[in-house]
């Protein structure tokens, strides 16, 4: 489950990496782009700290 959780922070850094890729770069039409793979990390992100969240839960109960 550790693992998991590394992979999907990874995902949501790759994707915010994207998506700043697309905001810098030269052409206009980019932009929508940068929206979506921006949301994208943003909804990775929320996932792995909601799974850290439940890991460290399950943690404290047993």
């Amino acid at each position: 489950m550790k693992f998991d959780i590394t992979l999907i922070f990874t995902v949501a850094g790759v994707w915010a990496v994207l998506a700043l890729a697309y905001a810098l770069a030269p052409w206009s039409g980019m932009i929508g782009y940068a929206w979506v793979w921006g949301f994208g990390a943003i909804l990775f992100l929320a996932l792995g700290l909601a799974l850290r969240r439940v890991l460290r839960y399950e943690k404290g109960r047993a």
